[in-house]
């Protein structure tokens, strides 16, 4: 079975530390391609570094909502030559976060929406952070995006009205182990509205330990198989068919 991790952090330092060791248990597990995100410039250029020199690592280069505040003059020519590396798949982390509001609420929206229009003009896939900001990172997208298709909202935490209407524009999906979480029954509901083709799973690692390793503080990618397992479970289908279906979907998305 081919597992591959969508969305994690392997530059925080809780991964950073233990790289080569946190991928070899990644590849012991099944987990055989990464998907490395990134919240500002800096980080984006250390994901670039991971993924240059691991064969099973790609990375994500953009500026996460919390982190709007500091985004320099510049920037997007910064991530635009980041973009155009071999070994970047797409746009993000980006969006909107109001739970924290690390960044004043007019700034992440100027940034995302700059964001969504440097993904526009250069022709990559978006991963979108929302939190607490569904409808206004809806009008964003609304505003900028021209092909719904190319975006994914990564760990979905909505229930199944704001999943029927990313479905309805035909978005992907990634679910992370907060699937596995006793109270997220509304986001297992939304799992089932989901069309197999849009379906991706995620850890955010170092974040999210999925059950039944909570207790774990620093989640890894070579935990994807627990993410996937529930979701077999919630689905009702073999994980085997579900990997593979993902797999499908990764790789077109990011154009892999």
């Amino acid at each position: 079975m081919k597992v591959i991790d969508t969305h994690c952090h392997l530059t925080d330092r809780r991964l950073a530390n233990q790289l080569d060791l946190a991928l070899a248990r990644a590849r012991e597990a099944g987990v055989e391609k990464i998907i490395c995100a990134s919240s500002d410039v800096a980080e984006s250029r250390a994901a670039a570094d991971v993924a240059a020199g691991h064969q099973d690592v790609y990375f994500l280069a953009g500026v996460h909502p919390h982190e709007a505040k500091n985004a320099q003059a510049g920037y997007l020519d910064e991530l635009a030559e980041l973009a155009g590396r071999v070994r970047n798949v797409a746009i993000g982390e980006i969006g909107l976060d109001y739970h924290y509001d690390f960044s004043p609420r007019d700034v992440q929206g100027r940034v995302f929406a700059e964001q969504l229009a440097l993904a526009k003009r250069l022709g990559k896939p978006v991963a979108i952070h929302t939190r607490e900001a569904f409808e206004d990172t809806l009008a964003i997208l609304n505003e900028q995006a021209s092909d719904w298709s190319r975006l994914v909202f990564h760990s979905f935490t909505g229930g199944p009205s704001e999943v029927s209407r990313l479905v309805e524009r035909n978005c992907y999906v990634s679910l992370s182990g907060i699937l596995t979480f006793k109270n997220a029954e509304n986001i297992r509901a939304a799992a089932k509205l989901v069309p197999l083709d849009r379906l991706l799973v995620e850890t955010d690692a170092p974040y999210l330990s999925p059950e039944p390793l909570r207790h774990i503080k620093t989640n890894e990618p070579a935990h994807m198989v627990h993410v996937l397992a529930r979701l077999a479970e919630v689905l009702g289908r073999p994980a085997d068919e579900l990997a593979e279906a993902v797999w499908a979907n990764t790789l077109r998305l990011f154009s892999l």
